[in-house]
């Protein structure tokens, strides 16, 4: 069963800083396209960062470039989000998945919340 476990969310004040993790079962995150996505209230699902397999380059949305950076830890099947210079407007529900994601594999997310 594939499943991926997105967790570390909070409640931080803006300039702060989080890190999410994702732990990944049932398949290898190493072997896979694989990224980060969030749903902020009212608007629709948006890509955050992805990590390619095939060259692990990484790839980051506009908004947060500078601020995040993605990383994976092999041996424990895990990716990882840290996020810097939190916003308000990165408040959101952040998921993991696959690139390009699978329905299947959204799980219930992490609420990051960043006040002002």
């Amino acid at each position: 069963d594939v499943q991926l476990q997105a967790s570390g969310g909070g409640l931080v004040q803006a300039g702060g800083s989080l890190r999410l993790s994702c732990a990944a079962s049932g398949f290898t995150l190493d072997d896979h396209d694989i990224g980060w996505f969030r749903q902020a209230p009212g608007k629709e699902r948006e890509g955050v960062s992805c990590i390619s397999d095939s060259n692990g380059s990484r790839y980051y949305a506009d908004s947060v470039k500078g601020r995040f950076t993605i990383s994976s830890d092999i041996a424990k099947n895990t990716m990882y989000l840290q996020m810097n210079s939190l916003k308000p407007e990165d408040t959101a529900v952040y998921y993991c998945n696959k690139n390009p994601p699978r329905y299947a594999y959204w799980g219930q997310g992490t609420l990051v919340t960043v006040s002002s």
